[in-house]
């Protein structure tokens, strides 16, 4: 049984419909949760209703998944109001990203367990003859990580990359919550691990910004491999403040002084090949001038 909640962003019942039907079609039940259709301004609910829902999903032993509805802002304001004691005795897949960035990380810091950073309900085409096929394989991809699948993806070579191979527990999400989370229970350690990054709608400078927050903080320090993944719909820089630097610049300086592998535009992030990758699991990169491959091991 797949439960399907809401802890940020509202999104309506007949929104969720297509990720119902293809979840059903894939043998799944499906629970969904109070905060489906509840809105609160921005929010779907108030905080105590979105407590009260993401309490009940993470207690119920028939759950074998949790997919969020969709991502927007609220997460961090009830992360530490969730009591994970029952959790923690029988774990259940967190799928997810963008805002759930903030549960894949806090799982990670404090109990160590896994969970999905990948597409969720609002991300499923309401008609599928028309998806592309990027998409398809990545809604896909929830799947194969929910039944247990080995996972292994590849993404084109890019001349920015800097070579090599690692193994590490693989961690990340948006690079806006990892920033947030910074010095609170939910704050992760990066050392000896995979770290992948993404981020939507920011200013250049921001996410320079960002990246210089990870480095003086010492998260980059010690890495195994760093791999960046989409930074789309970036904001235009006001007339006569252009930033100068795109992403690619910004993340080899914050990382010249290491020679652990990095690789660029691998397909994570809000863009419809966001394919599923399991957070807090052993995973093993190798970038070469033919291309990457980032594989379960």
């Amino acid at each position: 049984i797949i439960g399907i909640c809401c802890p940020s962003g509202h999104i309506s019942l007949e929104e969720i419909q297509p990720a119902v039907n293809k979840m059903k079609e894939w043998g799944f039940e499906i629970k969904t949760g109070s905060t489906i259709g509840a809105k609160d301004f921005t929010f779907a609910g108030t905080d105590l209703q979105r407590i009260f829902d993401i309490q009940n999903m993470l207690d119920d032993p028939a759950l074998g998944a949790i997919m969020f509805g969709r991502g927007g802002y609220g997460a961090v304001r009830i992360i530490d109001k969730l009591d994970f004691k029952k959790f923690i005795t029988r774990p259940k897949w967190i799928i997810g990203f963008s805002d759930a960035t903030v549960f894949h990380l806090h799982l990670n810091k404090n109990f160590g367990i896994a969970s999905v950073h990948s597409k969720m309900c609002n991300s499923f085409p309401d008609d599928w003859t028309k998806a592309e096929p990027s998409q398809i394989e990545s809604i896909e991809s929830i799947r194969k990580c929910i039944v247990g699948d080995k996972m292994k993806y590849a993404a084109v070579a890019n001349e920015k990359n800097r070579v090599g191979m690692a193994e590490g527990i693989l961690i990340g999400g948006n690079l806006s919550i990892l920033q947030n989370m910074a010095s609170t229970a939910s704050d992760i350690n990066t050392d000896g691990k995979i770290l992948f990054i993404e981020e939507v709608e920011e200013y250049l400078y921001s996410i320079d910004r960002m990246l210089w927050n990870l480095k003086r903080s010492g998260k980059l320090n010690n890495l195994k491999a760093f791999i960046i993944g989409g930074f789309n719909k970036i904001k235009t820089d006001d007339p006569g403040e252009e930033f100068g630097r795109t992403v690619y610049d910004m993340v080899t300086e914050v990382v010249k002084e290491f020679a652990y592998p990095v690789c660029f535009d691998f397909p994570v992030g809000h863009q419809k090949n966001n394919f599923a990758l399991k957070c807090g699991i052993k995973h093993r990169l190798t970038v070469s001038k033919e291309g990457v491959i980032l594989e379960e091991v």
